[in-house]
């Protein structure tokens, strides 16, 4: 399994953001605590096997998770480094939607 995720549409110079896997699945643990139960699980299922393969979401799937990822980030209840790493990850999928490109995932090892 993967140590970290590059996630596409980031903030940063070369248009990518980078998260540990532990990151993103602690954020999924936490997401269950601030979202209704009807409209966490396409989050938690996602966050629950991240770093097991490389993930492409089109633009219907982005736009959900970019909702749902930034609905979680303003919940006063997620703690501050829960909420940062959500609303990056929803800042991320919304401008993948808005390019009209598909929103990817990819695993990679420490040190790459």
């Amino acid at each position: 399994m993967a140590t970290h995720i590059t996630v596409s549409h980031g903030a940063n110079f070369e248009g990518v953001d980078q998260f540990t896997v532990r990151q993103l699945r602690e954020l999924g643990q936490h997401v269950r605590g601030v979202l209704p139960y009807a409209d966490h699980p396409p989050l938690t299922k996602l966050l629950e096997t991240v770093g097991d393969s490389e993930l492409e979401f089109g633009a219907d799937q982005a736009a959900l998770l970019a909702v749902l990822l930034r609905r979680a980030a303003a919940h006063r209840g997620l703690a501050k480094k829960h909420a940062s790493v959500a609303l990056m990850l929803g800042l991320s999928a919304a401008r993948a939607v808005d390019d009209g490109e598909p929103w990817t995932w990819t695993p990679e090892e420490a040190g790459r």
